[in-house]
């Protein structure tokens, strides 16, 4: 009698472990029909503290020479539709299948680093050379610093520089497509009139941006903040000439400058300028 009583509390405990798991299985996967059979059977096990279908057997006659079926054959977001009766999902897919709606972000779809695509290289073929001259009448003012500190300021990078008394000579092949003004002359005296800075600086956009840095050849056109707009009055002493195109600006530095003058070098401030 004492051995069929601890049988049946055996029996008893077994039961009870049962219906817990089929609430815990309920809850897992959102199914309501499950019972003590489903789990006894097979129908479902127990994966990772987890309840998962069980995979069919390579041994059932109905599997035979099909090989093994890949769980993923159907696809996670297919078998939580078929196990999500009460619309929970399972904690093991929870953050992998996407909100009614909404996109996945499981791992298995993003792109991985192998196939992604690596970021362009920074270059200096992007960028373009101007060539400024700060005319004598910016030098006797005392400007050369003011004018340079703009453009260092701004980021570009100074490459090449003189200080010189530009000759007659010079001066009519720089001023060669004016010749036919009538100021042409007075132009070719007044720079020949004392020394001048030339210079080439480099960076994107140079030759546009430094044209509005300069402001209008006439002085009173020009708006307050640019240099011709700050520091001069008269179209006659406009202190400053900056190249109007990337064509006159290659034209100008090899009338101004030998190759072997133009210093090639990477500012340090290179990377704190351009993305």
């Amino acid at each position: 009698m004492v051995e069929a009583d601890g049988i049946d509390r055996k029996q008893n405990l077994k039961t009870r472990s049962r219906f817990s798991c089929v609430r815990k299985c309920v809850w897992e996967t959102g199914r309501q029909d499950l019972d003590v059979h489903s789990l006894t059977r097979g129908t479902y096990r127990w994966r990772r503290n987890h309840f998962l279908p069980q995979e069919p057997s390579l041994a059932a006659p109905a599997n035979r020479g099909r090989g093994r079926r890949r769980p993923a054959a159907i696809g996670l977001a297919g078998w939580a539709a078929r196990t999500s009766g009460c619309g929970r999902r399972s904690p093991l897919l929870r953050g992998r299948l996407p909100a009614p709606g909404g996109r996945c972000r499981s791992p298995l779809r993003s792109r991985s680093a192998a196939t992604a695509r690596p970021p362009a290289p920074r270059t200096m073929a992007n960028t373009e050379r101007t060539f400024i001259a700060i005319k004598p009448d910016g030098v006797q003012r005392g400007l050369v610093g003011d004018i340079i500190k703009r453009f260092e300021q701004k980021g570009f990078r100074l490459v090449a520089m003189k200080f010189l008394r530009a000759s007659e000579e010079l001066l009519k092949q720089h001023y060669i497509d004016l010749k036919d003004r009538p100021f042409y002359p007075g132009l070719v005296k007044y720079m020949n009139s004392g020394p001048v800075v030339a210079m080439v600086w480099e960076g994107l956009n140079v030759v546009k941006t430094g044209r509005m840095m300069l402001g209008e050849t006439n002085p009173a056109d020009s708006k307050p903040g640019t240099i011709r707009g700050d520091f001069c009055i008269q179209v006659g002493r406009n202190i400053i000439h900056g190249s109007d195109s990337v064509k006159s600006a290659e034209r100008e530095i090899s009338l101004w400058f030998k190759p072997e003058e133009l210093v090639d070098y990477k500012s340090c401030a290179f990377d704190w300028i351009y993305e």
